[in-house]
């Protein structure tokens, strides 16, 4: 008998699950996914273009409020729990409420759904969001590229628009954010790289994405969303903890899993952690991930101009995803304004528009701080309007994108930015030459492409675009 399936997901290992687990498997049909975490992605439809021959009108996409109704309604014998940094108890929670309606719940095995690479494979992953994979990943790539090897980078998916035309996106140039309709969470992911030179693949379909990287790289780089798992197999396996957050590595789906695999285990921004937060997460690395390296890195807070943020008021932006699932009150705008002196930190609350404050009753632990909401051109004219309605002297924003390309705001601004610093050693680049010595020995050897700017991005490449995925072969 063929099983009845719903996927629970959030617009991205959903959609993976499916196509590498269920798609062409003859004992399931899936009738329906669920949305949650992600605002108004529900209401699609995976197309039959994605979803393949078996589904000739796609499968709807539903919120996942309707998930006992949708049991009911089609009988579902099983549910499939695809989404990630969901604390252990919710996990439970949402399987109790399946169970009860008389249908299996499973969450599929880490490596079950891994693509293997014909190139070496670095992911970055995390037991949280926040936790700072992205500074990493930048690391990661500048490390490689500094020994002259080829790297691209592949990005956990976030495809919130139409479906069908992200399929396969890739980003080496500005125009190609505009090209893609990207949101506000996609710029952060995808522009910091593409400044530093590195094309990233992102879309739907991992396994066309991952041919497609494979043509233009030596080693690729996973650069992991939330806590989830890596979609590929790890040659190195790189896993980000938050002092921050100590023992949050053994309280969430699936980021205490990935803790688990780590190869390398990174405490993170230990320079602005208590030292009980770091010898938390570091025992609890000791007791889960006993064949991990561990590392220890800072997050120091880069301000463009800090004398400007003196005896100001100030009211700050932050990366949105760490705020809401991440579970932070504030980040490192927060820190960079007390750490030059503000006068005093504005609350927007009060000033809050539409969408936005949406977002602050949904999640009520945000400080006084504006969460980088972006999702859709609504959210972005609520968080313009909002910015613009706080009575300050400053906007202090630390996104990794630059705001005032998306938003216009009335008020001055300066940027936060954080990279990632070695605290001690060993450092990463030395634990990675340890891992993939045939990597830097060999394939960064004789690499006269590293020393030509043909990769480079540059606003000075004017607005030309990459090919869309049509136009691939």
């Amino acid at each position: 008998m063929v099983e009845k399936v719903v996927i629970m997901g959030a617009a991205g290992r959903d959609f993976h699950n499916f196509n590498v687990y269920f798609r062409n498997n003859p004992r399931y049909r899936v009738v329906a996914f669920t949305a949650a975490q992600i605002p108004d992605i529900e209401g699609r439809c995976y197309p039959s273009e994605l979803a393949g021959p078996g589904y000739p009108d796609g499968i709807p996409i539903h919120l996942e409020e309707h998930l006992a109704d949708l049991i009911r309604e089609h009988r579902v014998d099983l549910v499939a729990f695809s989404y990630s940094d969901v604390p252990h108890l919710d996990v439970m929670h949402k399987a109790s409420l399946v169970m009860a309606e008389g249908a299996d719940f499973i969450l599929i095995g880490a490596t079950y759904t891994m693509l293997r690479a014909a190139k070496p494979v670095i992911a970055v992953c995390a037991v949280r969001t926040g936790c700072g994979k992205s500074q990493t990943t930048r690391k990661v790539c500048e490390i490689l590229r500094s020994h002259r090897v080829r790297v691209v980078a592949v990005r956990h998916p976030m495809p919130y628009g139409d479906l069908r035309v992200q399929i396969v996106q890739r980003f080496a140039r500005y125009a190609d954010f505009d090209l893609h309709r990207c949101t506000i969470e996609e710029r952060e992911e995808y522009e910091p790289l593409v400044e530093q030179g590195i094309t990233v693949y992102a879309g739907v379909d991992y396994e066309k994405i991952l041919r497609e990287a494979e043509n233009e790289a030596d080693v690729i780089v996973w650069d992991g969303g939330n806590n989830d798992t890596p979609f590929y197999y790890p040659d190195v396996h790189i896993v980000l903890l938050d002092p921050h957050r100590p023992g949050h590595e053994r309280l969430y789906y699936p980021g205490e899993t990935n803790l688990r695999m780590a190869d390398i285990a990174v405490i993170n921004k230990v320079d602005t952690a208590s030292a009980k937060g770091i010898e938390t997460v570091r025992r609890n690395i000791v007791d889960l991930a006993p064949k991990a390296e561990i590392l220890m890195a800072e997050s120091p807070v880069i301000v463009s101009e800090p004398e400007r943020i003196r005896q100001q008021r100030i009211v700050v932006v932050e990366d949105g995803p760490t705020l809401t699932h991440g579970e932070m009150p504030s980040g490192a705008g927060m820190i960079a304004a007390r750490k030059y002196g503000a006068a005093c930190i504005v609350d927007p609350k009060p000033y809050a528009r539409g969408t936005l404050r949406e977002t602050y009753a949904r999640y009520p632990h945000i400080g006084p701080v504006v969460p980088a909401m972006g999702y859709s051109p609504r959210q972005i004219a609520d968080l313009q309007e909002t910015l613009n309605a706080v009575p300050c002297d400053l906007v202090l924003f630390a996104t990794p994108i630059q705001l005032t390309r998306i938003v216009t705001l009335k008020h001055p601004t300066v940027r936060v930015r954080y990279e990632y610093h070695d605290h001690g050693r060993p450092t990463l680049e030395e634990a990675l030459m340890r891992r993939l010595p045939q990597v830097f020995a060999q394939l960064g050897k004789d690499n006269p492409s590293m020393h030509s700017t043909e990769n480079r991005s540059s606003l000075s490449q004017g607005p030309q675009a990459s090919p869309t995925n049509q136009e691939k072969p």
